[in-house]
C-alpha cells in the first residue's frame, strides 16, 4: 500500500550492522577501557565493587551498542557516559559492596559529577536502561530489583528538595537581607558571605533534621513544617540588622498578644502549617540544636536581645547560636553530622539544592510537566552538553552554598505565592480540619445503613478496614533509614503511621456514609437494604484504597505513591476506577487538588494502566468479547485472583484480634462472588466520571447522558444482566463504556498533537476514526501498551495515506511538547513476537516506535487505514457496515468541552483564562475590554511570562485584527495544573488574538 510507506530507520544514529568485526571489537575495548577509567581513576572504587560493575557493564556491553539510536541525544560518547552511570547507580544500589563508602560504595552524586551528567538527565534515560536491561539485572539480583532500585522514590525525593529549596529561598529572602547595608564597600564581600552563612546555615539545620527522625524518605508535608520551624530559629537568632521586616509594624506577623508577637501562629496562619505540628517541630529542632551543637537553651523572657524585642517570650532561645565564631562552628557541625549520614546510606549530597548553579541540577522536569527544576527563573531551559555544563573540579568536593542579591517583599502581603509547597499545605489543612475531627467510628446513620442488611454487617466492615489499613499504613512500607537513633526514628514512624492511618480511617467512614445515603434514595422501594453492595469485598477494599492514596497524596509521601497502595489492598488500578466517580460526587469539601489527582489517576489508568498485564479489565473483556480470549491467554494478561484478609493479614503480620474467621476470608483457593478466576468471570465496570462543575472535568464526561444505574449493580456478578442495558451483561456494558473514555481520551489528545503539527480537521477526524475501528476491530493493538503509542503510528499511517509531507521525526518532536510525553512512550513499545515471526525474534521484546510501526501496527491495521484514505467518508463506512457490533457507534471528531486556561495560538505556547467573577466585578466597566491572567511560554529566552506581557500582546495583536468568536483549543489538565503553579501576581492585560500561521519548524531531536 503505497500510501501507508513504511517509515525508514537509517535516520537513527544507531551503530550499523555493516560495521567490521575488527572496528567493533576496537569500540568494545574502548568502551571497556573508558568504564575502567571512570570506576578506578575517577571514582577511587575498590575492586570487589568495580569487578561487580563490570560483570554488569560487559552483560549489558551488546543492548548498548543497539540501543545507540534510543539513549539521550548527543554523541556517542556522551551516551556511553549515561549508560556508564546507570550500570554504577544499579551497582551501588543493588550490591551489598556499594552500600555504603566505608565498604567501597559511591553515591549517584559521586557517579554524575564523574560522568558529567546532570540529575535531570539521568532519570530521563534511567527508566529506559532498566527497561532494557531488566532480564540481566533479574539474573544478578533477584526479581525484586526494581523494588530495591527505589528508582521512583529517588526521583520524588529530588523534587520534593528542588521546592523546599525553593520555598526556603523565597522565605529567607523575605525575611532577611542579602548583605549589610551598614558595612562599607570595601567589606561588601565579607558581607555577603556572612548573609550566605545564615541562609547556609538554615538549609543544613534543615537537612540534619531530616535525617535524625522518621524514615529515609519523607513526605512533604512533614518536611514543610520543619522548615518551617527553622525559618522560626533564624527569625529569633539572626542579628536584627539583617532582617526586612520590623516585628511590631510588620503586616506579617497579625498574631499578637498582650506579651508581644505569637511566632508561631503567625508563621502558621502565613505558611498554612498547624500549631500542634509546628510546635513539635520546633521542639524537635531545638532538641537537635541542644544535642548536636551543645547548645544550652534559655526563654525568650531571660534572654536580653535585640532580635527578640516584641516577641512572644515563651520561646526558647540559643543565646549566641549565631553570633561570629559560634556560627562558623555551629556550620563545621553540622556539616559534619551531615557527611557522616550520608556516607553511610544517603544517594545524594542534599546541600546542592541551596545553589542554583549547581551542575548536577540541570533543567527541566521530573514530575511529567508539573514541577520544574531547579529554580523559579529555569536558568538552563537550553541546555549545553553535559560535558560543558560541569564546573566542579571534582565529584568528590561538595558543593558550595550561593545565595542570590534579591530585593525581597517581606511584610508587603501575608498571604504566601501560591507554589507546589503551599497548595500542598494547604490541602493539607484540609485534611487537618474537616476529617482529623471527624470519629473513627461510623457514625450513628451508618451503623444503621450496616444492621439493616440481611446480616448485621458491622463487625465484617470495622474488622475488614482495620486489616487493609494496616497493610497500607505499616512503617516498612515507608522505606528505610540513614539515621543512627534508630528507637526515636521507630517512634516517630510509628505516631506518623498512626495518625495518617486514623485519617483514611474517618475519610472513609464519612463518604460511606454519604454513599450508602445516596444509595438508599435511588433504592427506596426496598428501604435501606444494601446487602448487596455494602457485604461485597472488592467495593470496601476500592473504598479503603481510595480513602488511603488521597491522605498519602495529600501528604506528598515520596515511598507510597500510586500504585502502592493497590499492592498493598490486592486490588488493580481497574477495580478503584469504580470508586473514583463516588469520591468526587460525595465529599463536597473535597479540595481541588485532591480532585486534581484524581482526575490525574484516572488519565493513568485509561492510558496505559488499564491495558497492562495483569489488569482485572481483560477478565471483564474475555466475556465481553469471547473473540479476544486466545490473545489474551496467549499473552497471559488476566489478573490473578484477589487475595485473602487471611493472606494480607499474615503477609504483614497484622493481629486479627482473636476474632473468628469472617465469611468472605474463609476461602483462600475459592474468592468470593466477585471474584474472577476464570476466563469465563469477570468484572463489572461503571461509568467513572470525575462531577466537579467549579474545577475541572474528566477526559470522559458526558459519554453516557443516560441515567446511572445505582452503585450495587456497578459491583454486582459480571454475567449478571443489566437491567439498564437491554439484555447486556455487566461486563459487555462496562467494557462498552471503558471504551467510550478510551476514544474520548484519545480525541482530546488527537487534536492537541495534530494542531501542534497544524495537520487540518480532515486529517484529525481520519485520525479519530482510524482509532475507533483499531480500538473495535484490532484491540488486541492495545494490549500492554500506551494509547499514544498507537495515537502516533496512527497520525504517520494517517499522514502518509493522505499524502502529507510529514516525518516520524516530526511527530516525535511534536509529541516531545505534549505535557504527558514520556521518553519510554516512543522509545520502548511492547511486542511479542509470533513463534515464526519473519525477524527470527520469539517471545517478549521492546522495540522503538518505528519497528513497532513497521512489523507490527502496518500488517494488523493495513485494512483500516485504506477505510480512510482518500475517497473513503466515515459516515460512508458507518452506513454500510453499521457500528461494530458491541462497540461505542462510530462518529466524526467529537465536540470537546472547554477547559481553561485556553491556548489561542496554535504556533506558541500561549494560554488566556478569564478572570473569575469576584475580580471582573471591580475590574471591568460594560464598556471596557475583557481581561485575562496569561500563563504559558515566554517570548525571549530566560524570562517570564509575567514580566512579557506587552511582547506577547504584540505577538499575538500583529497583522489583520479579526472580530468574532474566538476558536479556543482544548488544554489538558497537567497544563491547568502547572499554571497554578505559575506568578499569580501578574497585572492583567487586555488581549485581542488573532490566528497566526506559521509553517511547522522541524528542528532535531532534543533528548
Amino acid at each position: 500500500m503505497e500510501g501507508a510507506a513504511k517509515p525508514s530507520t537509517s535516520s537513527g544514529s544507531g551503530v550499523t550492522d555493516g560495521a567490521s568485526g575488527g572496528a567493533g571489537a576496537a569500540a568494545g575495548a574502548s568502551m571497556e577501557e573508558g568504564f575502567t577509567d571512570l570506576c578506578k581513576s575517577k571514582l577511587g572504587l575498590d575492586e570487589s565493587t568495580t569487578r561487580q560493575a563490570m560483570q554488569l557493564f560487559k552483560e549489558t556491553k551488546n543492548i548498548l551498542k543497539s540501543s545507540m539510536s534510543s539513549l539521550g541525544g548527543g554523541s556517542p560518547e556522551e551516551i556511553e557516559r549515561f549508560w556508564y552511570a546507570c550500570v554504577l547507580y544499579c551497582v551501588s544500589r543493588l550490591s551489598k559492596a556499594g552500600r555504603s563508602k566505608e565498604d567501597g560504595g559511591v553515591s549517584l552524586c559521586q557517579i554524575l559529577r564523574a560522568s558529567k551528567l546532570n540529575i535531570v538527565d539521568f532519570f530521563k534515560e534511567m527508566p529506559q536502561f532498566c527497561i532494557k536491561v531488566a532480564h540481566i539485572l533479574t539474573g544478578l539480583y533477584g526479581s525484586d530489583w526494581e523494588k530495591k532500585l527505589e528508582l521512583k522514590e529517588l526521583q520524588a525525593n529530588i523534587v520534593h528538595l528542588s521546592l523546599l529549596s525553593r520555598y526556603y529561598k523565597r522565605a529567607y529572602q523575605e525575611l532577611f537581607l542579602s548583605n549589610d547595608a551598614k558595612y562599607s564597600e570595601n567589606s561588601s564581600e565579607s558581607s555577603n558571605q556572612e548573609a550566605s552563612d545564615y541562609y547556609r546555615f538554615g538549609w543544613l539545620l534543615f537537612l540534619v533534621l531530616r535525617i535524625q527522625s522518621f524514615s529515609r524518605f519523607k513526605d512533604l508535608v512533614t518536611s514543610t513544617n520543619e522548615l518551617v520551624s527553622v525559618l522560626a530559629v533564624l527569625i529569633i537568632h539572626v542579628p536584627v540588622r539583617l532582617r526586612s521586616f520590623n516585628v511590631k509594624d510588620s503586616p506579617y506577623f497579625g498574631k499578637k498578644s498582650d506579651q508581644g508577637v505569637n511566632l508561631i501562629a503567625s508563621l502558621c496562619e502565613k505558611y498554612h502549617t498547624s500549631e500542634d505540628e509546628l510546635s513539635k517541630a520546633l521542639e524537635k529542632t531545638n532538641t537537635l540544636i541542644m544535642d548536636i551543637l551543645k547548645n544550652k537553651p534559655c526563654s525568650a523572657s531571660e534572654c536580653q536581645q535585640d532580635s527578640l524585642s516584641f516577641i512572644d517570650p515563651g520561646l526558647k532561645v540559643f543565646k549566641d547560636l549565631l553570633q561570629g565564631n559560634s556560627l562558623k562552628s555551629s556550620l563545621l557541625i553540622l556539616e559534619k553530622e551531615y557527611d557522616n549520614a550520608i556516607n553511610s546510606k544517603g544517594e545524594l549530597d542534599e546541600r546542592m539544592f541551596a545553589n542554583d548553579e549547581d551542575s548536577l541540577l540541570g533543567s527541566g522536569s521530573l514530575s511529567g510537566g508539573a514541577v520544574n527544576l531547579p529554580g523559579t527563573k529555569r536558568k538552563y531551559d537550553v541546555m549545553a552538553s553535559p560535558a560543558k555544563s560541569i564546573t566542579s573540579p571534582s565529584p568528590m568536593s561538595p558543593p558550595r552554598f550561593c545565595l542570590s542579591p534579591k530585593g525581597n517583599s517581606f511584610g508587603s502581603s501575608k498571604m504566601a505565592p501560591i507554589t507546589p509547597v503551599s497548595t500542598a499545605m494547604t490541602t493539607a489543612k484540609w485534611l487537618r480540619t474537616t476529617i482529623t475531627p471527624l470519629p473513627s467510628k461510623p457514625s450513628g446513620e451508618l451503623l444503621r445503613f450496616f444492621s439493616a442488611c440481611d446480616k448485621d454487617l458491622t463487625e465484617d466492615i470495622t474488622h475488614r478496614a482495620g486489616i487493609i489499613l494496616g497493610a497500607i499504613f505499616t512503617s516498612s512500607s515507608f522505606g528505610e533509614r540513614i539515621c543512627t537513633n534508630v528507637r526515636s526514628a521507630n517512634r516517630m514512624d510509628a505516631i506518623w503511621t498512626e495518625q495518617r492511618k486514623m485519617e483514611a480511617l474517618k475519610l472513609y467512614y464519612r463518604v460511606l456514609e454519604s454513599m450508602c445515603r445516596a444509595e438508599s434514595q435511588i433504592l427506596s422501594g426496598s428501604g435501606n437494604n444494601l446487602t448487596s453492595l455494602l457485604s461485597n469485598e472488592r467495593f470496601h477494599r476500592c473504598m479503603i484504597a481510595c480513602s488511603a492514596e488521597l491522605v498519602l497524596a495529600t501528604h506528598k509521601t515520596v515511598t507510597m505513591m500510586f500504585p502502592a497502595v493497590l499492592e498493598k489492598t490486592g486490588i488493580t488500578a481497574f477495580d478503584l476506577s469504580k470508586v473514583i466517580e463516588g469520591f468526587v460526587r460525595h465529599e463536597d469539601t473535597l479540595p481541588r487538588e485532591l480532585k486534581r489527582h484524581l482526575n490525574s489517576l484516572e488519565e493513568r489508568l485509561l492510558e496505559s494502566m488499564a491495558w497492562q498485564k495483569g489488569s482485572s479489565m481483560y477478565n471483564s473483556l474475555i466475556v465481553a468479547r469471547p473473540a479476544l480470549s486466545a490473545e489474551i491467554n496467549r499473552l497471559g494478561l488476566l489478573a490473578e485472583p484477589m487475595p485473602s484478609l487471611d493472606a494480607i493479614a499474615a503477609h504483614h503480620n497484622i493481629s486479627l484480634g482473636g476474632l473468628p474467621p469472617l465469611p468472605f476470608q474463609k476461602q483462600e483457593h475459592s474468592p468470593d462472588k466477585d471474584e474472577v478466576r476464570s476466563p469465563k468471570r469477570a468484572c463489572t465496570e461503571r461509568r467513572n466520571v470525575l462531577v466537579d462543575n467549579n474545577s475541572f472535568r474528566s477526559p470522559v464526561k458526558d459519554i453516557i447522558k443516560s441515567k446511572l444505574p445505582p452503585l450495587q449493580s456497578a459491583f454486582a456478578s459480571p454475567t449478571r444482566p443489566n437491567p439498564a442495558a437491554g439484555g447486556e451483561t455487566c461486563a459487555e456494558t462496562g467494557i462498552g463504556v471503558f471504551f467510550s473514555k478510551i476514544t474520548k481520551l484519545a480525541a482530546i489528545r488527537i487534536r492537541s498533537l495534530c494542531e501542534r503539527l497544524q495537520l487540518s480537521q480532515q486529517v484529525l477526524e481520519r485520525v479519530y476514526f482510524l482509532i475507533q475501528q483499531i480500538l473495535s476491530q484490532q484491540t488486541a493493538l492495545f494490549f500492554n501498551r500506551h494509547i499514544d503509542q498507537i495515537i502516533l503510528c496512527s497520525i504517520y499511517g494517517v499522514a502518509k495515506i493522505s499524502q502529507l509531507e510529514l516525518s516520524f521525526k516530526e511527530i516525535i518532536f511534536g509529541y516531545r511538547k505534549q505535557p504527558q510525553c514520556k521518553p519510554q512512550v516512543f522509545r520502548s513499545v511492547y511486542v511479542h513476537w509470533p513463534p515464526r515471526c519473519r525477524n527470527g525474534k520469539t517471545g517478549e521484546d521492546h522495540v522503538d516506535i518505528i519497528t513497532f510501526y513497521n512489523e507490527v501496527f502496518i500488517p494488523a491495521a493495513k485494512p483500516l487505514l485504506v477505510e480512510v484514505g482518500p475517497g473513503a467518508s466515515p459516515n460512508k463506512k458507518e452506513e454500510e457496515k453499521g457500528p461494530f457490533p458491541e462497540s461505542p457507534r462510530l462518529a466524526r471528531f467529537p465536540n470537546l468541552p472547554d477547559m481553561s486556561p485556553k491556548k489561542v495560538s496554535a504556533t506558541h505556547n500561549v494560554y488566556v483564562s478569564p478572570l473569575r467573577s469576584s475580580k471582573m466585578d471591580i475590574l471591568l466597566s460594560p464598556s471596557s475590554k475583557s481581561y485575562y491572567a496569561c500563563v504559558g511560554e515566554s517570548t525571549y529566552a530566560f524570562q517570564s511570562p509575567s514580566k512579557d506581557l506587552k511582547a506577547i500582546n504584540n505577538r499575538l495583536n500583529s497583522g489583520k485584527k479579526v472580530s468574532g468568536r474566538l476558536n479556543f483549543d482544548i488544554v489538558s489538565d497537567l497544563d491547568v495544573a502547572s499554571s497554578l503553579s505559575s506568578d499569580q501576581n501578574a497585572k492583567p492585560a487586555a488581549m485581542e488574538v488573532v490566528p497566526v500561521k506559521t509553517p511547522v519548524k522541524c528542528e532535531p531531536s532534543d533528548s
